[in-house]
């Protein structure tokens, strides 16, 4: 397959694309400096030339340039023409999405039957990044009935330097001398490797809504502890925040995270 990935050099793109090298897939990426995302007609131009057989969206809008709106139009507009764009040409969507799609306050595990209902902010750019999500998950859908939208957790990754919880747990250490981990958030998370692998399937997968989730049942604090040996942290429970985040899905068999934590089956 030739895939078409937007935010290729992201946290999630860089190990979806080392996955579909893995595989035989032709990867190609979207430079937004060339092809600008507030036009109709040079996007598709651009997805005419490249003719990919599927299109991956990635992108977020994770380093703001200052242009007003850019949070609405990365997470919304772009997805919205991207939907309709694959339509017309009868290319295969896969749309990531996030478990921020759920307001703070309500409590998984979430299930494909869950309602998303992440609250407008108005003190927030574009009333916030969960309800721009849950916004452009639906239009993603009304725009193209055909598309695959999936959830993504909390990703972990392998060393420091990136958007993930390895990064987080790491700047607490820099910052403080230790990690405080709640023993009451459940969060929803998987591997990075094991993200990518569920995308790579999901480019087979029927359309529709679909989770990707490796955590069964560990809090924040336990997944902490199980990490720490790797990397010499000092980890301390905390009580807050309370949430359980989890979202549970079968159909991607996303890898549990125990398989890579083995110390967590004792916990």
């Amino acid at each position: 397959m030739k895939v078409l990935v937007t935010g290729l050099r992201g946290t999630v793109g860089r190990a979806l694309a080392a996955r579909l090298a893995f595989a035989r897939h032709e990867v190609v990426g979207w430079n937004r400096d060339e092809v600008p995302i507030d036009d109709y007609w040079a996007m598709d131009r651009f997805v005419a030339h490249v003719a990919p057989d599927a299109i991956v969206n990635l992108a977020i809008a994770s380093r703001p340039t200052g242009r007003a709106g850019e949070q609405w139009l990365v997470n919304h507009e772009w997805p919205s023409e991207l939907a309709w764009i694959a339509r017309q040409r009868s290319i295969k969507l896969v749309h990531a999405s996030t478990v921020m799609v759920f307001a703070p306050t309500t409590q998984g595990p979430f299930t494909v039957e869950s309602v998303a209902d992440a609250p407008c902010q108005p003190d927030q750019e574009a009333g916030g990044y969960g309800y721009v999500k849950r916004m452009a998950e639906a239009r993603v859908l009304a725009q193209n009935p055909d598309a695959t939208v999936v959830r993504l957790g909390w990703q972990i990754g392998h060393a420091p330097g990136s958007n993930h919880m390895i990064d987080f747990f790491d700047r607490q250490m820099r910052e403080g001398g230790r990690i405080h981990a709640s023993a009451h958030l459940f969060p929803a998370c998987s591997f990075l490797d094991d993200t990518a692998d569920g995308l790579v399937r999901a480019l087979r997968a029927p359309p529709g809504l679909y989770l990707a989730d490796g955590n069964e049942r560990w809090s924040l604090l336990q997944i902490a502890r199980a990490l720490a040996p790797a990397y010499g942290w000092v980890v301390l429970e905390a009580d807050t925040p309370v949430r359980d985040e989890r979202m549970s899905d079968p159909r991607l068999a996303i890898a549990s995270i125990a398989q890579r934590l083995p110390t967590l089956l004792d916990a």
